[in-house]
């Protein structure tokens, strides 16, 4: 016989949401329960407010900073409104999962995009012990660009392929 476990997901606020993420960006999202996304908006955060001190970008990053507290603000509270749609279109269905699924690991993307932050991550990191200047770096941005445009068209190829 097969095991069932009842997997029921509260209702979120999206005040609460947005509350939270008023506070400390992120910290939003981990109260609705996305971890990873939570976890990522606090490091962009913490970057964007660590580069203030960098004289040369100073309004683009502060427009950046603000532009990105705003949005994930109201990222927050939309999140919020879907996880609370998705509980009542089907009220009083509770979601079933076998337990041994509860365990199961799931594809959750490409290398590429674990290899590019990674990289990103090291670029940052040697500016922030003056290894390399931050203007070297700002200087070529238009290659991550390109960069991501060449990973689409290889997957886009690559899946005509296989279809």
């Amino acid at each position: 016989m097969e095991q069932k476990v009842i997997v029921k997901n509260p209702p979120k606020s999206p005040a609460a949401a947005g509350i939270l993420s008023a506070i400390f960006p992120g910290t939003g999202f981990l109260y609705l329960g996305q971890y990873l996304k939570g976890i990522v908006y606090i490091l962009i955060f913490a970057g964007l407010v660590s580069m203030q001190d960098s004289g040369r970008m100073q309004p683009f990053i502060a427009l950046c900073l603000a532009g990105f507290y705003i949005f994930q603000l109201i990222d927050a509270i939309q999140v919020a409104k879907a996880v609370n749609r998705k509980a009542l279109a089907a009220p009083g269905v509770e979601e079933e999962a076998p337990a041994e699924e509860l365990g199961r690991e799931f594809k959750t993307g490409s290398v590429f995009w674990g290899l590019f932050l990674m990289g990103l991550g090291a670029l940052f990191l040697l500016g922030n012990f003056d290894v390399i200047d931050y203007g070297s770096i700002w200087k070529y941005w238009p290659v991550l660009i390109i960069v991501i445009g060449l990973k689409l068209v290889f997957e886009h190829v690559s899946a005509k392929k296989t279809n």
